[in-house]
């Protein structure tokens, strides 16, 4: 078969897995904005006779859910954010720099990625306390910090290393210092790349559980995937309150995700043309 003929069935089996994918969604979305009554008569595959936002309301307030989306936005933001910076001076060093003991380095920031953090917990839970950064937001961004640079490096140590040397030795020849080359030629020809980090980042850190749930106690600092833990084992929640609490947690990562994807699609692209 030529390639033109297969290309309908091609398009056919992606939408239907892109369906599959959307399902859940979908349904969430459906019974997030149905009544309590219309799930109990209809059941949760039935679409709404009208919007019921009542459900949506009730758990915007019953969380403070404003305040949480606050707190995992600074949180994400600053990890990502910092993360990158120091991805980018680990790998610069790496990569460009050609440091003693490069593959050494390369193989502890491999490992790093490969901890659980169940491993990571108990360690960073009493030196937080000895510190005094235990319920802090500080902790939070200081560890995931450490830990998403881990991947950074790992990743941007492959690029620099293939970084066109004839460039770095122009800037050289201008007279330009380590620094300045790395913030004047390598960040900006990196930049793509960057981006693909700084987007992963923060949805990665958005989506975050574990940790914050063991460092963060104050209602107050909580991240909205804490907050949607902790409500819904505490408290007694009917389904469409539950779907409602769904729909409001991973709305903000998918708006963020969909607002960068020109940037991600770009950052691919690029990577794939190099």
């Amino acid at each position: 078969m030529t390639s033109r003929a297969l290309r309908p069935a091609v398009l056919a089996t992606l939408t239907v897995l892109v369906l599959l994918v959307l399902s859940p969604f979908a349904l969430v979305a459906v019974n997030a904005v149905k009544s309590p009554d219309e799930y109990a008569t209809d059941g949760p595959l039935s679409l709404p006779d009208s919007l019921y936002l009542k459900g949506i309301a009730d758990f915007w307030i019953r969380v403070d859910f404003g305040e949480k989306l606050f707190n995992s936005f600074v949180i994400a933001f600053s990890v990502a954010v910092l993360a990158v910076v120091v991805s980018v001076l680990n790998a610069y060093a790496l990569g460009i720099g050609r440091v003693r003991g490069r593959s050494a380095f390369l193989v502890f920031f491999l490992l790093a990625n490969l901890l659980p953090q169940e491993a990571l917990v108990y360690p960073l839970y009493y030196l937080s306390k000895e510190v005094g950064l235990y319920n802090t937001q500080l902790a939070i961004v200081i560890i995931f910090t450490a830990i998403q640079s881990a991947f950074g490096t790992y990743l941007l140590s492959s690029v620099f290393a293939t970084f066109p040397r004839e460039m770095l030795e122009a800037a050289a020849i201008d007279g330009a210092g380590k620094v300045r080359t790395l913030w004047r030629v390598v960040v900006p020809i990196s930049w793509p790349s960057l981006s693909v980090l700084f987007t992963f980042f923060f949805i990665w850190t958005w989506n975050e559980f574990f940790l914050p749930l063991v460092f963060l106690i104050s209602n107050d600092k909580q991240t909205v995937p804490v907050a949607l833990g902790v409500l819904q084992g505490d408290r007694l929640m009917d389904a469409t309150t539950t779907s409602a609490s769904a729909l409001l947690g991973i709305l903000p990562a998918i708006l963020f995700f969909l607002i960068f994807q020109r940037t991600l699609s770009r950052g691919v692209m690029s990577g794939a043309i190099k």
